[in-house]
């Protein structure tokens, strides 16, 4: 999930939220959206290959 922040940079926060704090992990903070969306898929590819 890639959200907006205020300052124009693009963060990915995990699909799931966190059963403890009910709130998304922060997977890191891009300038671009593209950078984000690759990260996403690396993030992805890593979760599948377990």
């Amino acid at each position: 999930m890639i959200r907006t922040l205020a300052a124009g940079r693009y963060r990915l926060y995990s699909r799931k939220k966190d059963l403890k704090t009910g709130k998304r992990r922060n997977l890191g903070t891009f300038g671009s959206r593209a950078a984000a969306k690759k990260h996403e898929r690396e993030v992805q590819s890593f979760k599948g290959a377990g």
